[in-house]
């Protein structure tokens, strides 16, 4: 259907205009055209879908695509067609073919700014690299996102829930927190028991990146991070590193989830080197945008 839309519009620019993108006739032939295509094909060539056609051709036509072939459905192209950014268009196109997303997760996607919550760390080579190749995951921080956003949890923005409750969520809505992980990640455990010492501690969540290789541990804070989170969370990396993770896989990556961080403390307690423990907020409601500008403010 993609490709058949877009020979119409070619049809409608090349042949009907001219080859030029705004005819000052355009507007009559297209309601000519859809009355004709109307009569002889049924519904489906209103003068807005033509319009639409016309501009999914041009949009097209000089290979802004970053794909040979048209792998989306037509709705996913209506979708991306409104996305005025080039270089977010094209991430989003890339995303969407490589993890099958659905218009429904495109959409998730789209409102939740994974484009921008993903370029808020990188610099302007990286950020265009984005819109060519989508998310490339090489390093360690290439998995994380700050912040993250969990509205499909139904939690109301500052009300009370306990770790449990949040994690029970997160369990309940596994397929989705998944999505929002991003690419790579199998789950492997809830309240993992690590025990040394006649001591036990439980690592709340546990997965696994197949791209990195290397386990990764999520620990879930309620309010304000406290530097002993963050010694907390070194501790579990430290087991998982020396007791747990194969000759041939890398080191364990560990992410405090919490509600509210100083990047102060979260700078001072962890060494200057660091690749392995990260802290990102989470927010369980998606940001308007006046909240996402802020957002890239405090960045």
């Amino acid at each position: 259907m993609a490709m058949t839309y877009f020979e119409i519009g070619k049809m409608i620019v090349e042949e009907e205009q001219h080859g030029k993108e705004k005819s000052e006739y355009g507007k009559q032939v297209l309601k000519e055209l859809s009355e004709k295509l109307v009569n002889e094909f049924g519904k489906g060539f209103s003068e807005t879908n033509l319009k639409q056609m016309r501009q999914f051709y041009i949009n097209y036509s000089i290979r802004q695509t970053v794909s040979d072939q048209f792998k989306l459905t037509w709705s996913h192209y209506l979708k991306l067609m409104r996305i005025a950014d080039l270089n977010e268009r094209n991430f989003y196109e890339i995303e969407a073919i490589k993890n099958n997303w659905s218009l429904r997760g495109l959409q998730r996607q789209y409102d939740s700014a994974l484009y921008t919550r993903l370029a808020l760390s990188k610099n302007k080579k990286e950020v265009i690299s984005l819109g060519q190749k989508g998310q490339i995951i090489e390093k360690n921080k290439d998995l994380i996102k700050d912040p993250y956003i969990l509205e499909f949890l139904g939690l109301p923005d500052k009300s009370f829930y306990s770790e449990s409750d949040l994690e029970q969520k997160l369990i309940d809505k596994l397929e989705h927190f998944l999505l929002e992980l991003g690419n790579g990640f199998t789950f492997v455990a809830r309240q993992k028991r690590i025990t040394f010492d006649e001591r036990h501690f439980k690592v709340d969540l546990v997965f696994y990146n197949r791209i990195l290789k290397c386990f990764v541990l999520i620990d879930l804070k309620i309010g304000e991070l406290k530097h002993q989170d963050i010694g907390q969370m070194q501790m579990y990396v430290n087991y998982f590193d020396r007791e747990v993770k194969l000759d041939d896989e890398n080191k364990t990556i560990g992410i405090i989830l919490c509600q509210d961080k100083s990047e102060s403390v979260v700078r001072y307690t962890l060494p200057e080197n660091n690749e392995q423990i990260f802290a990102s907020k989470y927010l369980t409601v998606l940001p308007s945008e006046k909240d996402f500008i802020q957002i890239i403010e405090n960045q």
